[in-house]
């Protein structure tokens, strides 16, 4: 068996064949081309994982897999039923088969029609993505379709000529951890992971997910139980993803029960792809494509504006900071403002930003998020919001009052404000708020890590690295509640409060001033070195006036 780095070189090696493919077919920087890579990796995985349990369950029975797959028999429906979190194939969708059809004329269509056969299959609704406003988004689409009708038989004959080698043995990469995935998903989604600025699309960095979630986790002791965790604006799921990873297994299987919603289809897919490849297939019903402000999708009792919206344990976030949206401003107003109150607010308390005159793109939509994401938190829920580290100290109205009532609520935990350049594609300095609703009588922590880590060239971008060791240096001093010197400081409500709510560390750290004990002597020859250094500079200030009177009166009008 290959050892797992020998293993995640195939898998990118794989990657890497199918990019290098869909360039050769004219798909280079075209919106086709993520939706044909992550499509086909995603079948290829599922192809693999269902033949690898296809296996173990005929060698369980004593009889062949070949058998029970051509069969479709009584022992396939058995299979199904002890495989439920996996995506259902029949024999003449697999790989197994297909690539024995590639002599076919119209070899694309029979490949075409298997996707859409999965997709099309009962047994896998689960795995299709609703949306928000009660429709539903298929597992696969017909991929080549992508290219023109001419080209469209080679391709899918390409296709199978990369993802049919036998080098790639997910048998053995079935047993790796989070870990592992999150390196392949990233390396999946890179060449298309860009800011667009319409929600989360971009990708979290690791190290941050990781803050965030060992932070989360380590707020009150983890119980033996199921929580309900949740991102209003999940992007490709980096966030929620960690902190599913970090709350860990119970008794009963999975901690968490996932819950997400992005109004971009194309973190919605990867998200799905994300989902998948950790094996979170229970949560795949949860995943909801649409606007969260404007109509919120995941409910206790009806599909009303009302208390019925559902409330989480954890709430874990990177929002987009600005962007317009304007055309669903006045309708998020006129559906929310007379929501019912929860924990003393309603969903909108502190305001819905206006739209601008000029710069609509500059809408600070990331406040209506932090106030969706207070309002949608349990009494004792944990929250954290990746902000714009300007928001931390402003003093205009809606920020003000989000930062107020966080701490005349006694809901806060800390803040921990984070270099420059931690993304690679935006230069905004970012900070992140912690929220903890049990927190009543505790110390709030302010940790200032802007002058960590590693600045180094991403393509075009210049982006700040954090190494293990910072990262630990983080987590450490926040959970075990650190005080250090220029780094950390632990405060109460009430100075924040004489602070004007300022959740800056910079504001409250002690000022010190070193003073050293000289003697008489080293006194004197401190004061001797100083006056002669004066001496020498009024000496060369002199010289250099003279030079200039000279110069000067050697002009003449000509």
């Amino acid at each position: 068996m290959p050892d797992i780095f020998t293993l995640e070189a195939k898998i990118k090696e794989i990657i890497d064949e199918l990019k290098g493919l869909c360039q050769t077919n004219g798909l280079a920087n075209q919106a086709s081309e993520e939706v044909v890579i992550t499509s086909v990796f995603l079948y290829k995985f599922l192809n693999d994982k269902f033949m690898e349990n296809l296996k173990s369950f005929a060698n369980e029975l004593g009889i062949s897999y070949e058998d029970v797959l051509q069969n479709n028999n009584d022992e396939m429906e058995a299979f199904y039923c002890a495989y439920p979190q996996d995506v259902a194939f029949t024999y003449d969708e697999t790989i197994e088969y297909l690539i024995n059809r590639v002599s076919h004329p119209e070899f694309y269509k029979l490949f075409d029609d298997a996707l859409e056969k999965i997709s099309n299959d009962t047994k896998n609704e689960a795995f299709s993505i609703d949306t928000a406003d009660g429709g539903r988004k298929p597992l696969f689409t017909r991929i080549t379709e992508n290219v023109e009708v001419s080209k469209r038989n080679n391709f899918a004959k390409n296709i199978f000529g990369i993802i049919s080698q036998e080098r790639f043995d997910f048998g053995e990469a079935f047993k790796n951890n989070f870990d592992f995935y999150s390196t392949i998903f990233e390396y999946l989604i890179k060449d298309y992971n860009v800011a667009s600025g319409v929600y989360a699309e971009y990708f979290t960095p690791q190290a941050i997910s990781s803050i965030i979630a060992k932070i989360l986790v380590n707020m009150s002791p983890v119980e033996d139980k199921l929580y309900d965790i949740y991102d209003p604006s999940a992007g490709s799921g980096s966030l929620v993803l960690h902190l599913a990873n970090e709350l860990g297994e119970g008794s009963f299987g999975d901690k968490a029960q996932v819950y997400t919603q992005d109004i971009s289809g194309k973190s919605s897919r990867f998200l799905r792809i994300n989902m998948m490849l950790n094996g979170l297939t229970n949560s795949l019903d949860n995943i909801i494509e649409g606007d969260t402000l404007d109509t919120p999708a995941h409910y206790n009792i009806s599909h009303e504006p009302s208390s019925g919206v559902k409330q989480f344990d954890y709430i874990t976030s990177n929002p987009p900071f600005k962007m317009d949206f304007s055309s669903t401003r006045d309708s998020i107003e006129q559906k929310w403002v007379e929501a019912d109150e929860r924990d003393g607010i309603r969903r909108f308390f502190a305001g819905i930003p206006k739209i601008p005159n000029k710069k609509k793109e500059s809408m600070g939509i990331y406040l209506c998020f932090i106030q969706h994401i207070l309002w949608s938190l349990k009494d004792n829920g944990k929250a954290a919001i990746v902000v714009p580290t300007g928001f931390i100290t402003a003093q205009s109205s809606i920020e003000k009052t989000i930062r107020r009532t966080i701490v005349e609520k006694k809901w806060l935990k800390g803040v921990i404000s984070m270099p420059s350049n931690i993304f690679a594609n935006t230069g905004t300095n970012v900070s992140v708020l912690f929220i903890d609703k049990s927190n009543k009588e505790g110390k709030i922590m302010l940790l200032d890590a802007s002058k960590l880590g590693k600045k180094i060239k991403d393509g075009k971008n210049q982006k700040t690295v954090l190494s293990a060791e910072e990262v630990e240096k983080i987590e450490d001093t926040f959970i075990n509640q650190k005080v250090v010197d220029d780094f950390s400081v632990s405060v109460s409500y009430e100075e924040i409060e004489a602070k004007n709510y300022s959740l800056s560390a910079g504001q409250y750290f002690e000022v010190k001033i070193e003073y050293v004990e000289l003697s008489e002597e080293e006194f004197q020859k401190r004061m001797l070195g100083y006056h002669t250094r004066l001496e020498q500079l009024f000496a060369e200030g002199k010289t250099l006036e003279e030079k200039i009177k000279e110069q000067l009166g050697g002009l003449r009008y000509e």
